[in-house]
């Protein structure tokens, strides 16, 4: 069995040296932290199996930490370190999600029972996450950390029956990884059926949903049995959620709570056995309290929420994904190209990409298809660019690509310095760092070696 590698955070540097001590002693790998800013640094560099950390701290404390390090990946346990007149706040942490805490002075002996524990329930962590067979998730192309800290959770909820909600910009990957979760759960077996709630009108909607008997209404020549019934034992994936009209969703969620269907137009029920995944762009707390979307079905599909993140948000994975496209692209074309020119990577690599993954794969199809020469020039992947501007963003990725932008500027000018930028900002450290945490931006890229906070 690997070593796992655990993160310990103390601002005290005696009981730091002690965890330290305790856990290698252990058979453990530790990587130490004197501060939640180090610690968040040094789990960006090398992800651990377990944070152990100190819960009153200078500057960020120990549950903002926990809070920090779950956007990157939740299934990363917690165990919190408290002084006795803590505990309540330590009892309150337990709540929100943390493994547990430990009292200081702490035993030696129930720190590592503690840690055992820890690693034993959690089946995802870092030393196991890519173990075993992958092929459930070959179609997602990435080597990035957001991205495998996201495959890692949905590697976990996919052994469930649990309703997933999957939220990100058009053109992600939405539905690749709802094939993917289906693919690594139990109904892999059985079938996977998807439809776009928002390409149908309301009655086309509820008929190929739950189907319809014959004569139900006029063109209703034949019975049909619906893609509920169709996906009977398997996977039923709702793409854009968001845009099912609101008496669809009633039906629905009745549906889904007493597990039976009736047909439109028919008297019959039919018992249904499917596990739901759905998808939207949208913002569905906005939708809600727009009364455009059922709070009570909202928390019926939305048990476990996945997040993609945009292309732009993880700008390593373009290269990685131009160059399997164009693997790909170069066998359906019969065209004979070796690769891209540098400078045509370079533009790819600071495009603003507001269609995603689905706008690379259109450029680069189109640049496969109108090369001429053996490398892809920076001029014809420059057009490519260009004639895809018709690929406008929604204001709300504008608006989220601008507060990135701004955020990087900001830790630019301030040297990385988190309390002047967030002072700058006209937020509060915890607000600011949960802002950076949203859009994976780390404060220590940007300090140089004069800088300190």
């Amino acid at each position: 069995m690997m070593t796992k590698h655990i993160l310990v955070v103390d601002d005290d540097a005696d009981i730091l040296r002690l965890l330290e001590m305790r856990l290698n002693a252990g058979g453990y790998q530790v990587s130490a932290a004197h501060s939640a800013k180090e610690a968040l640094s040094l789990f960006n560099m090398k992800p651990a199996a377990l944070v152990i950390s100190d819960l009153r701290m200078p500057d960020m404390d120990g549950f903002a930490l926990f809070e920090a390090i779950h956007q990157l990946d939740s299934t990363v346990p917690f165990i919190l370190l408290t002084a006795h007149g803590s505990i309540p706040e330590a009892v309150h942490a337990t709540q929100q999600g943390v493994f547990s805490f430990l009292s200081k002075p702490f035993d030696s002996k129930e720190l590592l029972q503690q840690v055992a524990n820890a690693l034993k329930i959690t089946s995802s962590n870092l030393d196991q996450r890519h173990t075993g067979d992958d092929s459930w998730r070959a179609a997602i192309i990435s080597s990035s950390q957001q991205m495998q800290s996201l495959l890692a959770q949905a590697k976990l909820v996919a052994a469930s029956d649990a309703s997933v909600l999957i939220q990100g910009e058009s053109g992600t990957g939405k539905e690749l990884f709802a094939k993917a979760i289906h693919q690594a759960s139990p109904r892999r077996e059985q079938p996977f059926v998807a439809i776009n709630c928002a390409a149908l009108p309301e009655a086309l909607l509820e008929s190929e949903l739950f189907g319809h008997s014959k004569g139900a209404f006029t063109g209703a020549m034949s019975d049909h049995q619906g893609l509920i019934k169709n996906a009977h034992g398997g996977t039923l994936f709702l793409d854009e959620i968001g845009d099912m009209p609101l008496a669809i969703q009633v039906k629905l969620l009745r549906a889904l709570q007493e597990r039976v269907i009736r047909p439109v137009g028919s008297s019959s029920q039919f018992a249904i056995d499917i596990r739901v995944i759905c998808a939207t762009h949208k913002n569905l707390i906005e939708e809600m309290q727009a009364n455009r979307f059922r709070e009570d079905f909202y928390y019926r599909i939305n048990v476990v929420s996945l997040e993609i993140p945009a292309l732009a948000s993880r700008r390593e994975d373009i290269p990685l994904l131009a160059n399997y496209f164009l693997a790909n692209l170069i066998k359906k074309y019969h065209k004979k190209i070796n690769g891209f020119a540098p400078e045509a990577l370079e533009i790819m690599f600071t495009a603003p990409w507001p269609g995603n993954v689905r706008q690379l794969q259109n450029v680069i199809e189109q640049v496969v298809v109108l090369s001429t020469t053996p490398i892809i020039t920076s001029k014809l992947v420059q057009k490519a660019l260009q004639d895809n501007i018709s690929s406008l963003a929604s204001f709300d990725v504008a608006r989220k690509n601008f507060e990135q932008q701004y955020l990087i500027n900001l830790l630019k000018t301030t040297q990385g310095n988190v309390t002047q930028s967030a002072r700058i900002a006209g937020r509060n450290r915890t607000d600011f760092y949960k802002l950076l945490q949203r859009h994976q931006i780390n404060p220590a890229l940007f300090k140089n070696s004069q800088s300190n906070e």
